[in-house]
């Protein structure tokens, strides 16, 4: 009888045509579900009526399979596929080489001057008939083209008059998983690593192609698929027929495959007893290698390399500089077209500085790498804080081709469960002006090479992607994920437009939802930043894992371990002076950021306690004190995400119980945990300002033992991603 009712319930539900299972996040932004509003929905189906593409290749086969899924999803009619051009309503697909009539249109200096990866999306008349064209240079620039135009019938934009022309700013724009060859992930947060190295190479996940898809649909171009704290196995023939299995997947959608190389891997793997980069038998060791990986992969992309930090091998084990390590590994890719991306994030212990560390030893080896050598920069000086100043380092070294490093796992942001969309905390480095070459030398400028004349350019993106269903480990993560591939592809965009097209893509078109949840977006880095590290706090995240409250801990080896190092609080004041009279790093920057930074009354607030050690009873611009406003930010950080709560719990009627119920869930979870970082931090510093918590704020809901006593707990376990 039981199985009887549920029979009749699935009917009634099929009956109905409602879905008989929510939505789990998977489709992630590429949805394609049928557009409601009717008007708009014919006015795109006239002007879409017929395709016309020609599929000569595995590239232009994605792109008429993404065509067919977008346009009868979106349309909610079959799409009609013909070889005739005298139709209304054509969509014209190709490029010169594969079709004959976008040959004839005489768009080849136009396309050409686009690039291999820019592409045109055109309205105009075709034998007298209105037709739109995507048309590119290549095969790739037709399916970011593909992706464009669904884009724009996915956010219900206008398409009656096209005039797009569209190429990435940017020559690399690369995923960074830190993934080890146990399937963990180093900072992941959404499950074991995608990369099944166990069943590679005979059997291919399915879900390689989607999450190249996905990447595609950004213009993510390449996937560094092993760990900066790398392993030196990957390079063994036994791994490289599976990395050559994930890049036969990943070639057609223009993505390239990356390794990171551990610099010591000729002693670990090829018997020889040293790793010196001017060793002749060590160079040839290299070469070889490049060319065993070469014969596997012949697109091969490159190699990542972290050295010399945080216990990573590397040049200066043999008394050479990183130039010396770059330039080996360089000089053995350029053959074959491939590039070296060397990470710029070193540090050693100090008892003055960490973040003077790179600009250091980077800046006198500006024009010594070879022109196949980008060095990889980590959007600030310390490491992927809620907020950190630009790297100094971004500037500095005019001859030499920068790549950013943002990280889009959360690793000091909560992990998955904390709402924090990245898009504004990367435009704002991006929008920042270094004054390298007077006002207006903006990061974004630097890293396109347009300041510089570099033509060697590129964004990494440290992945937050995982075996979770939803990729990401929470609905909103995604976003980041996003953001990333549309900051990469052009990082003069902005915040509020990247974060208004994913919500229309992942949840809805309508006003009603689009308006606020933008808002929640916008301000949650902010938010974030308030309840862990207003005014320019930073790195008081519990040791290793990096989750949760830890302003007391100084029990690390070294102090520049300890978190206490970077905020330096006592009964006098708190903050670290990185001015002319403490460590002096102010200098790194250019003037007049130099003065500003340097200057206790100019230096922005939200920097304030990042450049200059402040007393409590300071007056801030706001009237009041330092004591004050720090209390403030902490409970200002707790109410937002409160008021999310109360928001969220409004647009039950735009998404699926699903969604819904996860990102519900997931706010209950910001809200307790940003109270226990509110009332941890505010009640350690409180011992040192000696002040008490101004009128009109909430009691604290834990003690400063509770709070602590919570944290030591957690040492106990392990954490995901550590």
């Amino acid at each position: 009888m039981r199985y009887r009712s549920l029979l009749l319930l699935a009917l009634c539900l099929l009956g109905t045509g409602k879905p008989t299972q929510a939505e789990d996040g998977y489709e992630l932004w590429l949805r394609y579900v049928r557009i409601a509003d009717e008007p708009l929905r014919q006015a795109y189906r006239n002007q879409l009526r017929a395709v016309h593409l020609e599929a000569t290749s595995p590239t232009l086969e994605i792109v008429r399979d993404e065509l067919k899924r977008g346009l009868e999803g979106l349309l909610g009619e079959a799409v009609t596929w013909t070889t005739r051009t005298d139709l209304t309503g054509l969509l014209l697909v190709g490029t010169p080489a594969s079709c004959p009539t976008i040959a004839a249109l005489g768009l080849e200096r136009e396309l050409t001057s686009l690039g291999p990866e820019g592409f045109l999306i055109r309205t105009l008349k075709l034998e007298g008939r209105p037709a739109t064209v995507i048309a590119a240079q290549t095969d790739i620039g037709v399916l970011y083209g593909t992706f464009h135009l669904l884009r724009l019938l996915q956010t219900h934009r206008p398409i009656e008059a096209l005039e797009v022309q569209e190429a990435p700013r940017l020559r690399l724009r690369v995923l960074n998983h830190w993934d080890n060859l146990d399937r963990t992930v180093e900072r992941g947060y959404a499950g074991f690593s995608l990369w099944d190295w166990f069943k590679l190479p005979d059997y291919a996940d399915p879900r390689y192609r989607d999450y190249a898809r996905a990447n595609a649909s950004l213009g993510i171009n390449g996937t560094v698929l092993t760990n900066v704290n790398a392993d030196a196995r990957v390079l063994l023939p036994e791994f490289l027929q599976k990395v050559a299995a994930l890049a036969q997947v990943f070639r057609p959608y223009g993505i390239r495959v990356y390794l990171t190389a551990r610099f010591s891997a000729p002693i670990e793997i090829g018997g020889l007893k040293t790793a010196d980069p001017l060793d002749p038998d060590v160079q040839a060791w290299w070469q070889q290698k490049v060319a065993e990986i070469y014969r596997y992969i012949p697109d091969f992309g490159g190699f990542l390399v972290k050295a010399n930090s945080e216990g990573q091998p590397g040049p200066q084990d043999y008394g050479r500089t990183h130039a010396d390590g770059a330039n080996m590994l360089a000089d053995a890719l350029a053959p074959y077209g491939g590039v070296v991306m060397w990470r710029a994030f070193v540090y050693a212990p100090s008892a003055e500085d960490r973040i003077k560390q790179a600009y250091d030893e980077f800046v006198p080896l500006d024009g010594r790498f070879r022109s196949n050598v980008l060095v990889q920069v980590k959007n600030g000086p310390l490491d992927f804080q809620p907020r950190e100043p630009f790297h100094p380092l971004f500037g500095a070294t005019p001859q030499t081709p920068l790549m950013m490093e943002f990280q889009i796992t959360k690793e000091y942001l909560g992990f998955s469960t904390h709402l924090a969309y990245l898009g504004t905390m990367w435009e704002e480095v991006l929008q920042a002006d270094t004054y390298a070459r007077g006002e207006g030398s903006t990061v974004a400028r630097i890293i396109d090479g347009s300041l510089f004349g570099h033509k060697l350019t590129g964004m990494a993106g440290v992945a937050n992607i995982g075996t979770d269903r939803n990729w990401c480990g929470s609905i909103f993560d995604q976003a980041n994920w996003y953001a990333f591939g549309r900051l990469a592809w052009n990082p003069y965009l902005r915040a509020a437009e990247i974060a208004e097209e994913w919500i229309r893509m992942t949840f809805t078109n309508e006003a009603r939802f689009v308006e606020p949840v933008k808002e929640m977006m916008l301000e949650s880095r902010e938010a974030v930043v308030n309840y862990m590290t207003p005014l320019g706090l930073a790195h008081l995240m519990g040791p290793g894992h990096h989750y949760g409250p830890a302003p007391w801990f100084d029990k690390a080896p070294r102090p520049d371990w300890n978190n206490v190092y970077y905020h330096r609080a006592d009964t006098l004041g708190i903050g670290f002076d990185r001015t002319a009279t403490g460590s002096n790093a102010v200098a790194q920057y250019f003037s007049p950021l130099s003065e500003i930074f340097g200057s206790l009354e100019r230096c922005p607030e939200k920097y304030l306690l990042w450049f200059h050690r402040v007393p409590w009873d300071y007056p801030m611009r706001s009237g009041r004190t330092l004591w004050e406003e720090l209390v403030d930010h902490y409970y200002r950080g707790v109410e937002t995400v409160r008021r999310w709560q109360r928001v969220w719990a409004a647009l039950s009627a735009f998404v699926d119980a699903e969604r819904f119920e996860q990102i519900a869930t997931y706010l209950r979870i910001q809200e307790k945990e940003a109270v226990w970082w509110r009332d941890a931090c505010v009640l350690y510093f409180q011992k040192f300002s000696r002040q008490p918590i101004p009128p009109g704020y909430e009691a604290p809901q834990h003690s400063l033992e509770e709070a602590m006593r919570r944290q030591e707990m957690l040492q106990r376990f392990p954490m995901p991603g550590h």
